[in-house]
């Protein structure tokens, strides 16, 4: 994939270097945005594209995209007003009820989402919603491990975007369900944290639904190279505002016709 940005390329190395050693050292840096912003968001995409062919030629494995920013309350939160994307890698994926050790993850928050497997491959960039309808597999709840190599979250678009949507852990509900007769527009989610709820939403927060977030998605990726295939995992997005988690916390996703999926937090540091 190629994307042309006014910024020099040693500053997107750069940026992208900056990036990798975080994720490596566990330590955030510093906001990027200064070192990129003047060739928009594209120059971002760059960054997130240079990480991207690193890791795979380092043989990391592409499962899937993630959507990120289609609810209205997580872009206020992150002062924001456009989705974004990320690449999943299959080692970001985590079964259900495995412990996830926060030594995995920097600045960890999580969200509840509705994953979307596909069961075609979606080349054409004027896709249309009966096309990536046809295309749905199955779909199951999801709970998004967000992270940042960014210090203190102190994230703009830029930051987010290079730093390949703050991605990352994942983990999916166990137990498939067909998309007919399922509004996902009108599933509503709760997500606890011990019990105790710590966000609510629903489908319609993600561009006014999953297909439709999933709609630009692909769209987008098509543009871009990277096209959607048969198989790949799409996180829809937030349905509702992100929450933070500590050791030994579990977190329990409930959304209305999808399902329940958990995320387990290791009560140790290792």
């Amino acid at each position: 994939m190629t994307t042309e940005t006014s910024i020099d390329t040693n500053v997107i190395q750069q940026a992208a270097k900056l990036l990798r050693g975080a994720a490596v050292s566990g330590t955030p840096v510093t906001p990027i945005r200064d070192m990129v912003s003047a060739g928009g968001v594209e120059a971002a995409y760059a960054v997130q594209e240079v990480n991207t062919q690193h890791y795979l030629e380092s043989g990391r494995r592409l499962v899937g995209r993630k959507i990120g920013l289609t609810s209205l309350a997580v872009q206020r939160q992150l002062g924001v007003d456009q989705p974004n994307y990320g690449m999943l890698f299959s080692d970001m994926d985590v079964a259900e009820g495995t412990p996830i050790s926060l030594a995995q993850v920097i600045q960890p928050k999580v969200e509840a989402e509705i994953a979307i497997v596909l069961g075609r491959d979606l080349p054409h960039p004027d896709l249309t919603i009966a096309e990536i309808i046809r295309a749905v597999e199955y779909i199951v709840p999801a709970i998004e491990i967000v992270d940042s190599r960014v210090a203190n979250w102190d994230i703009r678009i830029w930051d987010t975007v290079a730093d390949n949507a703050s991605s990352g852990l994942f983990v999916l509900g166990a137990v498939p369900r067909k998309l007919e007769a399922l509004d996902l527009r009108e599933c509503g989610m709760v997500m606890e944290v011990k019990g105790e709820p710590v966000s609510v939403g629903a489908g319609i927060a993600c561009l006014g639904s999953p297909i439709t977030a999933s709609l630009w998605l692909a769209r987008i990726m098509a543009r871009a190279g990277r096209p959607l295939l048969e198989g790949d995992v799409i996180l829809s997005g937030a349905l509702g505002p992100m929450a933070g988690v500590k050791r030994g916390d579990i977190v329990e996703a409930r959304i209305n016709g999808v399902g329940t999926v958990r995320a387990v937090f290791a009560s140790e540091s290792d």
